[in-house]
């Protein structure tokens, strides 16, 4: 939810930024009448109440010949107040309605445009080169016995599959690297439940334009996630935090689920785009004031994994259409291919500013005073699709894969993964 104060004082400012992002700036007149229309609603309510209020008194205090007028009064005006308050509740079910449609307000410099219309803020590494044919992902995966798609979609489907032997110990060790160094930074970590209510996904922004790619168990009205970002923003959920010594900072490691809506056709191959996966997700509550330096501290913290793991990568400004709508801007990480020839998402970070506080009603008291709401951040440190990129880079002519350094004390020491017998 946005600020109210901002959408009736500055709806120019909410236009521009709905425009930005692509989407129609009638949305903010269409959120300015019901926003009007519920608080007439609320007036009118209120008024009707204090007549009652006021009338009761007289009723109690009328002679015995009179009472009888009055209290057919009274029945009358209780009437009108159970209409009122059934229309303040119409009202509010509307407004909610038309604010849910109006996106977080997108920070001024972010670029506009849709998926196509990010920038490349800089690049890090030369893409690999080989003097003979790599392999992708899945073949080196299957020399070296770490991924088995044929016995995952044998058991659960397409899309699904085992990460087998080296596979299952490189994605632990990655994701241990990263709760390491996510320790060393101040972050505490969770394991959180990969199930939460309804008000929680909401909260966070995931029902809006994306619900279809979100399983939901109706027999339990549960859903579960395809980002530990959603329990770990519900963490604190209708909290009044203590910043007084920082922000809270949070690593979540989970097991995240994504239908995959819409993805027909693109990335069967492999474990690119797959409907379950593990990560390790940075979560931060912090100052409005200190956010846009918490999400540079984010980022710089996944380039760090990414240069230690001999990864060449790119960092891009996210165009505010492709955005998420809690998202006031989004920095992607994204890792070169070598069998794709192109980069492709390993990492995000976004400065969700203080939208999903303000939906999850999470605050905290600047200087001691009025409560107000925090900024929240997240980004990704490790997840499951790094062992795509870190195959194919660091392959050698006879299917072996060079283990990165950073990660050879997480598997016993070993420098390189060999080919099956």
């Amino acid at each position: 939810m946005i600020d109210l104060a901002l959408l009736r004082d500055q709806p120019d400012v909410v236009r521009r930024s709905q425009i930005k992002r692509g989407e129609s700036p009638d949305t903010v007149d269409d959120a300015l009448a019901a926003d009007q229309a519920r608080r007439a609603a609320i007036t009118a309510f209120e008024e009707l109440r204090a007549a009652q209020n006021a009338h009761g008194k007289t009723v109690a205090k009328a002679p015995k010949d009179e009472k009888a007028a009055l209290v057919a009064e009274a029945k009358e005006l209780s009437e009108r107040v159970k209409a009122a308050q059934h229309a303040v509740a119409e009202a509010e079910a509307a407004a909610d309605a038309a604010l849910s449609r109006i996106e977080n307000i997108v920070i001024d410099d972010v670029p506009a445009g849709g998926e196509a219309d990010f920038v490349t803020l800089r690049t890090h590494g030369e893409p690999a080169a080989f003097d003979f044919e790599p392999l992708d992902h899945l073949a080196l995966g299957e020399k070296l016995g770490a991924i088995d798609m044929e016995r995952g979609t044998k058991v659960s489907g397409s899309r699904f599959y085992f990460l087998t032997g080296i596979g299952a110990r490189l994605e632990l060790a990655l994701m241990t690297l990263a709760l390491d160094r996510a320790l060393a930074a101040g972050f505490t970590p969770l394991i959180p439940p990969t199930l939460v209510r309804p008000e929680v996904m909401r909260g966070t922004g995931f029902l809006g334009q994306h619900a279809d790619e979100i399983y939901h168990l109706d027999d339990d009205d549960l859903y579960l996630v395809g980002t530990s970002e959603v329990p770990l923003a519900g963490f604190h959920m209708d909290e009044i935090l203590d910043l007084g010594r920082g922000a809270k900072r949070y690593a979540g490691w989970s097991t995240c689920y994504r239908r995959e809506a819409g993805s027909y056709g693109k990335d069967t191959r492999g474990i690119i785009r797959v409907h379950q996966f593990n990560k390790l997700e940075m979560f931060v509550h912090t100052t409005p004031e200190d956010a846009e330096a918490e999400h540079l501290r984010l980022v710089e913290m996944q380039e760090r994994m990414l240069q230690d793991l001999g990864l060449s990568y790119r960092v891009i400004d996210v165009a505010a259409g492709d955005l998420g709508s809690s998202a006031a801007r989004k920095y992607d990480v994204e890792a070169w291919v070598p069998t794709q020839g192109a980069y492709r998402e390993l990492t995000s970070t976004s400065n969700c500013t203080t939208y999903q506080a303000r939906r999850l009603d999470i605050r905290y008291r600047p200087d001691g005073g009025k409560t107000a709401p925090v900024a929240t951040l997240n980004g990704t440190l490790a997840t499951t699709r790094w062992i795509v990129a870190l195959l194919e880079t660091h392959q050698r002519a006879d299917g072996s894969v060079v283990i990165p350094e950073v990660l050879r004390p997480y598997l016993g020491g070993l420098e390189i993964a060999e080919p099956l017998a």
